[in-house]
């Protein structure tokens, strides 16, 4: 039992000889995991094409939105001038919209 002992204590001996002398041997923590920080840019498009949805319906799925630092930009296509003065109106309405600029195109039967 001696010797199984002392075997032991040769072994732990020489794992920390070789870790000491080469450091890759050692175990190295995981990396902290770091959940993602929810972009507000695409949040508030996302509320307003939400919002769009439902005062426009499924004219909405003809115009896409893009925001940035409270900017949001309306892009594609409505049938008629009310429809876009609605979008409009509704975009410039929801929370955190600081402007609305108009890039969408008034095209018959969209």
């Amino acid at each position: 039992m001696f010797w199984q002992a002392s075997a032991q204590v040769h072994i732990r001996s020489t794992v920390k000889t070789m870790q000491a002398r080469s450091p890759a041997l050692v175990p190295t923590p995981a990396p902290a995991q770091v959940e993602p920080k929810p972009d507000p840019d695409k949040a508030l498009a996302a509320s307003v094409q939400h919002a769009l949805r439902s005062a426009l319906g499924s004219l909405a799925d003809n115009i896409d939105v893009t925001a940035s630092q409270g900017k949001v930009t309306l892009w594609g296509t409505v049938p008629e001038v009310a429809k876009r003065r609605q979008a409009i109106r509704t975009a410039t309405g929801v929370a955190g919209v600081k402007s609305v600029k108009d890039n969408m195109a008034i095209v018959s039967g969209s």
